[in-house]
């Protein structure tokens, strides 16, 4: 019996000695599992998707890594192998640190490390911006080098926005193309011969005219100024006044416009019109042909892009000419008439000088207004002047609120401020010629960039504004 229950005993003691071993298995096998699946979510933790590869790249201005195969955790001995470089694919640097000279990344999603994200994409932006105006810099001085070709093929292109329409419409009513562009041609240079024809004339008919009344005018404001109840010494403004005169006087011919001093100016200014003749020309005729091989090798969606926006910078330009020009016009008439009614000489050469200051828009009436106001101040007394002046300052608050809204601001949407700076831009830059293209440069730009963002299905037409065919696709 005592042997019996000794026996039983250990047996006892040996199951319960089993029961234990195999529940420390069990927990050594649930422990080793824990700790592989938290391993696990740190591995891809610590992986980037393939996008975020692309990302970051990109942001460092460099060629996408492979994204690391994410059937293999990092590490594994099965583990495709990586692109050698500074970097490995996720991000961070070897387990031995960076190479030499490298600069440690930020890890995604964290905000630690030697260089933020933030200052990454800064310096993305910085070196393109970089680029770009160097890019510019190199064209403007290979502009300023052949100011001679690129002044007038400015002038062409303004022109070619004047007389296209015309040109377009004699084609439509039979004529050939060849035909309607000649005919278009010879008539603008027609009207612009006659202009400097009749501009020559009248300034050789009226300067001596000018000098007398220039001089009746500077001795009746000496006798005034003496006289009571001023009584000033006048000695000062005889003097201006016989220096005024003796530049009239000498300088005869060249306020006229028909002496150009130097055989090389005279050249480069045949030149200048000859080439811009030429190429308003070719534009005329074989525009639409020109523009279309320069857009034939963008591919189908960078072609039907440029398409659009260039139709539309061209209709920018187109209304922005044909509306300066008409109000233009229209400040050469009213200024015209109101010197022939007050008896002032140089009636067709002011007019002329209002016509063209108008292409500067504020800058250039504020020039012309001032050279006709002293001129009439010097030759029909102050009286004359400060009418002139108020017909000026009313003409100017018609086209501000009526004529520029109208005929100009229904295409050309930019603020006086811009203007004003585009125009400083463009004077400092290129001078006269730079203030002339200002502002055409920049309605074309606003125009053009916003048909460059858009996107339209590639099937279906190229929608032309302006065009009376079917509407386009709305944008995506």
């Amino acid at each position: 019996m005592v042997e019996r229950s000794g026996w039983g005993a250990g047996r006892g003691v040996g199951q319960r000695a089993r029961q234990l071993l195999t529940d420390a298995r069990a927990g050594i096998r649930n422990a080793e599992e824990r700790r592989n699946d938290a391993e696990e979510r740190r591995n891809a933790a610590g992986r980037l998707k393939p996008d975020d590869h692309v990302r970051e790249a990109a942001a460092n201005g460099l060629a996408a890594p492979p994204a690391p195969d994410a059937r293999y955790p990092p590490g594994a001995a099965h583990e495709p192998p990586r692109a050698a470089g500074p970097q490995a694919a996720g991000g961070a640097y070897p387990a031995d640190g960076p190479a030499d000279g490298a600069v440690p990344l930020a890890e995604p999603g964290q905000s630690g490390g030697l260089v933020p994200r933030w200052l990454q994409v800064a310096g993305g932006w910085a070196w393109r911006l970089l680029f770009i105006g160097i890019v510019i810099y190199l064209a403007y001085r290979v502009a300023g080098r052949l100011a001679l070709v690129v002044i007038p093929c400015a002038g062409a292109v303004l022109l070619t926005a004047l007389l296209q329409p015309l040109a377009a419409r004699l084609h439509r009513a039979g004529l050939p193309m060849l035909a309607a562009t000649w005919c278009t041609l010879l008539g603008a240079v027609i009207v612009l011969a006659g202009t400097i024809t009749l501009v020559t004339i009248r300034v050789r008919a009226e300067y001596a005219g000018l000098v007398i009344q220039v001089r009746h005018t500077s001795h009746q404001v000496q006798v005034w100024l003496a006289g009571p109840p001023l009584h000033l010494k006048t000695t000062s403004l005889q003097t201006s006044s016989n220096k005024l005169l003796t530049y009239l006087s000498q300088h005869k011919s060249l306020v006229a416009g028909t002496v150009l001093t130097g055989g090389q100016i005279v050249f480069e200014v045949l030149g200048g019109i000859v080439l811009m003749l030429f190429v308003t020309f070719f534009l005329i005729k074989d525009g639409a042909r020109i523009w279309a091989w320069l857009t034939s090798t963008l591919g189908a969606e960078g072609s039907q892009r440029a398409n659009r926006a260039g139709r539309a910078a061209w209709q920018a330009v187109v209304f922005y000419v044909r509306g300066t020009v008409l109000v233009a016009a229209i400040h050469a008439v009213v200024i015209g008439s109101a010197l022939t009614i007050m008896g002032a000489p140089l009636v067709a050469p002011l007019a002329v000088l209002v016509f063209l200051a108008a292409f500067i828009p504020l800058v250039g009436i504020l020039f012309a207004g001032s050279v006709i106001i002293l001129i009439t101040l010097a030759t029909k007394g102050w009286i004359a002047a400060v009418i002139l002046l108020g017909i000026f300052i009313a003409e100017n608050q018609i086209e501000s609120h009526l004529l520029q809204p109208q005929v100009v601001g229904r295409i050309i949407r930019l603020h006086p401020l811009a203007i004003i700076l585009v125009l400083a831009v463009g004077g400092i830059v290129a001078g006269i010629p730079g203030a002339v293209v200002a502002v055409p440069v920049a309605a074309a730009i606003t125009r053009a960039v916003p048909e460059l963002r858009r996107r339209y299905p590639l099937a279906g037409p190229v929608p032309v504004p302006g065009d009376s065919g079917p509407a386009p696709p709305a944008p995506r």
